[in-house]
């Protein structure tokens, strides 16, 4: 069996990387499928979505080598514990560092996953060769798209990175969250079946937190949400065009 890379190996053959470091889950069975993973999640992200509960992350700054280093470290004790290392935030891909970083972590001997709006086409293009599975966040359809992260134009880069990644048979998931002042359930079926069309095969629905939004009229109570009887009826109706389609709530 090859040895795995040290991380005195990485730090020597490779210069300092700067990433914004936001927070780290250590252990989560729930970020990269059916993978024992940690999450590090990256400062700075160019959307507003009403609903987001990580309005701490959205201000863009510099990173300090320091932050990448103390990561470094910690992957280099999960070595043969932990098999995949998800990079999200924010969004991660705003970051120029990030590919370097994702090399780090690849000679590390973790798989590698990734969670982002597609925002960054061109940056995604050339991640995906060193990416092991992508979560794709699919705010609405077309125009919805940026009306619900509150910033035009984004639909249009969001569609190019979708087809990049059908176009490279990487393994990856689309996912919507769904809050109900965004959305109707028909909005929902549409959205569903426009992206079944287009070749996504796995598909999640999250239902969105009501607490700690980016736009506290987020967090009041939305009159006429569908019931839980609507929504199973609706995950019955879709299944049928996804290999694979959750309703997480």
């Amino acid at each position: 069996m090859a040895m795995q890379t040290t991380l005195d190996d990485i730090t020597t053959k490779l210069s300092s990387v700067r990433l914004p470091i936001a927070g780290l889950v250590p252990m989560t069975t729930l970020d990269y499928p059916d993978h024992l993973a940690c999450v590090v999640f990256l400062q700075g992200c160019p959307l507003r979505c009403g609903y987001c509960h990580n309005p701490n992350m959205i201000p863009p700054r510099r990173g300090e080598p320091q932050e990448w280093q103390a990561i470094l470290e910690f992957l280099s004790t999960r070595q043969g514990l932990l098999e995949a290392v998800v990079f999200s935030g924010g969004e991660p891909t705003l970051n120029a560092g990030l590919s370097d970083a994702v090399k780090e972590v690849k000679a590390l001997g973790f798989k590698v996953g990734l969670h982002t709006a597609g925002p960054y086409p061109d940056r995604l293009t050339q991640l995906l060769p060193h990416l092991d599975w992508v979560g794709l966040d699919v705010k609405g359809r077309g125009k919805a798209f940026d009306r619900i992260c509150g910033r035009p134009g984004i639909w249009q880069l969001h569609a190019r990175s979708l087809e990049a990644l059908l176009d490279s048979g990487l393994n990856f998931e689309c996912r919507t969250t769904i809050h109900w002042k965004d959305f109707q359930l028909a909005d929902v079926e549409r959205l569903a079946l426009s992206l079944a069309d287009c070749g996504v095969r796995h598909y999640a629905l999250q239902v969105a937190r009501s607490e700690q939004c980016f736009d506290p009229t987020y967090s009041q109570p939305v009159a006429n949400t569908p019931s839980t009887a609507q929504m199973n009826a609706l995950i019955s109706r879709l299944k049928p065009y996804f290999d694979q389609l959750e309703l997480r709530q």
